[in-house]
């Protein structure tokens, strides 16, 4: 059995966009699944996610874990990484429309107090696959390309789906071509 901890982005909620159906399908596998509603997300900082995601003491992130982020919760993600336990190396990550800087907006520089130390990452999970759209409008493709090359991971590109949420449509409140990306 794995876990799974799955982290919205900003501003939204566990009940936004696929995250909810994704949760659903897992635990329908028999897997663990986490999907917590991040604190001030309309401001996030990893300090103040990490203190939550680190000090939970129903779900602790090990070998078996694997980590979903959609947008600034796939930042979340990378930066977590720095800060799980130098004995602990994550089952993998997916990341779903990561960008690597506060894309102008102030609102995001908690995410960005300390910088991405790729060698520290790299050494907490060894799998990682980068999920973008070719017309991400908050996201550039480049951002995700940056990544993926610093973390020896996988880009899997789509075409013409935005942020993957539902101000594209409907559609997106599943997202079943994840799975196929899902170690489980």
């Amino acid at each position: 059995m794995s876990k799974f901890l799955i982290l919205h982005g900003t501003p939204a909620s566990p009940n936004a966009n696929w995250f909810m159906w994704l949760k659903g399908v897992l635990i329908g596998k028999g897997h663990e699944v986490w999907l917590p509603q991040l604190p001030d997300c309309d401001k996030p900082s990893t300090i103040t996610y990490n203190k939550f995601l680190l000090s939970n003491p129903h779900f602790k992130i090990d070998e078996d874990t694997v980590l979903i982020g959609h947008s600034s919760g796939a930042v979340a993600i990378l930066n977590l990484l720095q800060h799980v336990p130098l004995d602990v190396t994550i089952r993998s990550a997916v990341l779903v429309s990561a960008f690597r800087d506060n894309l102008g907006m102030e609102s995001l520089d908690g995410l960005f107090v300390e910088p991405l130390e790729f060698d520290k990452i790299k050494q907490s999970c060894s799998d990682f696959t980068f999920v973008h759209s070719n017309d991400d409008p908050y996201c550039p493709l480049e951002h995700a390309e940056y990544l993926a090359a610093r973390t020896d991971g996988e880009l899997i590109l789509f075409e013409g789906q935005g942020h993957f949420n539902t101000e594209l449509g409907p559609q997106y409140k599943q997202f079943p071509e994840l799975l196929q990306f899902i170690a489980v």
